[in-house]
């Protein structure tokens, strides 16, 4: 199969391409396990994967796609309710158990990494359905993202490129595998790419530094406490690339990261519909901090403003961020009106995502149009820029800000913050310190912790009003 050229190429050599936790498996007993599944799938059109962290999962989805399913990843924390919502919307007709028992309302066959089989399969063509992901529903039932064959190697070619991702590398992470980070770049990425992945079970700042690995994903949650660590973050400065993404990596963390282990941690930027599209270099040892660099190969990228003409590239002026390129999805299964309105005619994306770009070309994420463009006294404030500048302060170690109704501004900035001995007045003074005084905070809500998802994402929406 296409998808995983790099693997069939590895199969006279690697005596362990892939470990996870405590079970490693080589490109031959790989293939022939995954074989084995898609002699079981092959007259399923649409299979789900319970996504757990282990080799079996890797197993499954290989198989399932080696077979000519569809495959649909389902998160192993995800409550009845959703679990059900996710079979029944991607019309999956088996689920592939990989960990523990696990109810469902279609048919369900556990993989056993004790079975194999020679048996070769037809080629799934390029605009084949490769992944159906579901998107994490905060404003909603959960999305599948319809991905092809061919838009999934198009993004793993273009991150190679950018990270000069060879089969020599060694990937570690321990990120979970039913997200684009941790599936599509951190696993099927490997197996493209032809080198070796050693996936930790969970991200553990210890057993990131014990793997010895090349190239480190991470979200910014794991780069924090592998920094809690000095000793541990030491032992990867033989590293090649550190990669952080997912969520925001505050610009003190990239600092400390440098200090420690000697890397400008490399920033990008996805989504589930257009997988990676922006992203710093391996080859630009300047990376700065809060830039997520400029659009990969094939893919273009324009910022927008409210009337629908670009804004300028001056570092300052905000607008949406829409991009096109060979990765994108091809619509979300069974919603055309939804499609429509994310997706244009000419293939241009909108994220909903808010960005600035600098003179030089490079992307700033300053947060979601929805809830991170804040419009305060005819002033457009993106909620990002603020967190960077409270979490510049010594005292504070988690800030999320949000805009909250305000009778004379219309929306004023507020914001939640985790800190110790410091004073609202004194955060608010330090902010305008440091930005335009109409972006300081108008109120600062101390907090005990922020809530995240499962990839360290500050889940906004449930920030109190």
């Amino acid at each position: 199969m296409r998808l995983l050229a790099g693997l069939a190429r590895s199969t006279a050599t690697a005596q362990e391409t892939i470990r996870i936790g405590s079970v490693t498996l080589s490109a031959e007993r790989l293939l022939a396990c995954a074989s084995a599944v898609a002699d079981d799938v092959r007259a399923e059109p649409v299979v789900a994967v319970h996504a757990t962290a282990s080799a079996e999962t890797v197993v499954a989805i290989v198989g399932a796609m080696l077979g000519g399913a569809a495959v649909v990843p389902v998160p192993p924390d995800s409550g009845p309710r959703e679990r059900a919502h996710i079979l029944r919307d991607s019309g999956a007709t088996l689920l592939l158990a990989t960990g523990p028992e696990v109810a469902a309302e279609v048919a369900v066959r556990r993989v056993d990494l004790r079975r194999g089989s020679d048996n070769r399969h037809p080629e799934p063509k390029p605009a084949q359905t490769a992944l159906i992901m579901y998107t994490s529903g905060t404003t909603g039932a959960p999305k599948g993202a319809v991905l092809s064959h061919r838009a999934v190697e198009a993004g793993i070619d273009a991150l190679a490129d950018a990270w000069a991702w060879q089969p020599d590398d060694v990937l570690v992470h321990g990120l979970p595998l039913f997200h684009v980070h941790g599936l599509v770049l951190g696993v099927l990425g490997a197996l493209r790419v032809g080198c070796r992945l050693h996936h930790t079970g969970r991200p553990d700042p210890e057993a990131y530094a014990a793997a010895a690995g090349t190239l480190y994903f991470g979200v910014p949650t794991v780069w924090s406490r592998v920094c809690a660590q000095p000793a541990v973050a030491e032992r990867l400065r033989s590293a090649r690339l550190l990669v952080s993404g997912s969520a925001a990596l505050p610009t003190p963390l990239f600092a400390r990261m440098h200090e420690l282990t000697g890397h400008r941690p490399v920033e990008r930027y996805g989504m589930t519909e257009t997988l990676i599209t922006l992203s710093n270099r391996a080859d630009d040892p300047g990376r700065e901090a809060g830039l997520v660099g400029r659009p990969v190969a094939g893919v273009e990228a324009r910022v927008v403003g409210d009337d629908g003409t670009g804004v300028a590239a001056d570092g300052e002026s905000i607008g949406e961020l829409w991009v096109r390129g060979p990765m994108l999805f091809d619509g979300y299964l069974g919603r055309p009106e939804a499609t429509a309105q994310s997706l244009d005619a000419d293939g241009w994306f909108r994220t909903g995502d808010i960005a600035c770009t600098t003179p030089g070309g490079a992307h700033r994420i300053v947060g979601r149009r929805s809830i991170d463009l804040i419009k305060s006294g005819g002033y457009r404030i993106g909620a990002g820029e603020v967190e960077d500048a409270l979490l510049a302060h010594p005292a504070v170690r988690e800030a999320a800000v949000v805009g909250t109704p305000d009778d004379d501004l219309g929306q004023q900035v507020t914001a939640f913050v985790v800190a110790d001995a410091v004073t609202a007045g004194e955060l608010v003074d330090f902010v305008a310190r440091t930005l335009s005084a109409h972006k300081r905070p108008r109120q600062v809500r101390f907090v005990d912790a922020l809530p995240r998802n499962a990839m360290g994402k500050v889940q906004k929406h449930l920030l109190g009003s």
